[in-house]
C-alpha cells in the first residue's frame, strides 16, 4: 500500500458510503444529460460545499470532468484556491488531469467507487496528488462501476 493510501477504516465507511451515495446522484444526472455518468461532490467540516458531474459533451469541452467542476465549485464556496479540510468524493477514480489539478488544490483527502484501470491517475501512482492527500478507494465500487458499465453497453 502506498503512504497515503488508507484502508477501508470502518469508523468512516458508513460516513463514505452515505457521500459516495450523494456522488451516484450527480453521476445519474450526467447520464440524463447523456454525459458519462460520473459524479463528484466536497464535504468540508462534515458538509456538502459542491456538487457535481460530467459536462464535457454539454460544455464541448474536454475538461470539464466531474473532479474539475466540484473543485471549482468548492473554491467558490470556501473563498480559496486551496482545499486542504476538504474531501472529494467522485464515484470513478480521477484521470491524470483530475490528479494533478487535486493536487495544485492541495486537497484533503479522496475517496473514490470504481478504479479506472485505462485512465485513472494510479496508473503513474498516487504521488500525482499532494503528499498530504489521503486516498480511499474502493468506496461502492461494484455501484460505481454498473452505472458506467451499463452506459457504455447502451452506446454500443
Amino acid at each position: 500500500m502506498l503512504p497515503n493510501m488508507t484502508p477501508h477504516d470502518n469508523n468512516h465507511n458508513n460516513l463514505h458510503i452515505t457521500y459516495i451515495k450523494e456522488a451516484l446522484k450527480e453521476a445519474q444526472k450526467a447520464q440524463e444529460r447523456g454525459e458519462v455518468p460520473i459524479g463528484a461532490i466536497v464535504v468540508c467540516q462534515n458538509r456538502i460545499i459542491a456538487r457535481a458531474h460530467n459536462l464535457t459533451e454539454t460544455l464541448q469541452d474536454p475538461t470539464a470532468h466531474a473532479e474539475m467542476q466540484a473543485i471549482t465549485s468548492a473554491t467558490h464556496a470556501t473563498g480559496g484556491k486551496y482545499l486542504p479540510d476538504c474531501t472529494l468524493y467522485v464515484t470513478l477514480e480521477p484521470c491524470v488531469m483530475c490528479a494533478g489539478a487535486l493536487r495544485w488544490a492541495q486537497l484533503g483527502a479522496l475517496v473514490y467507487g470504481a478504479s479506472d484501470p485505462k485512465q485513472g491517475f494510479m496508473r503513474m501512482g498516487a504521488q500525482l496528488l499532494h503528499p498530504k492527500t489521503e486516498v480511499v478507494s474502493g468506496v461502492l465500487e461494484q455501484e460505481c462501476a454498473a452505472i458506467i458499465t451499463r452506459f457504455f453497453a447502451k452506446k454500443r
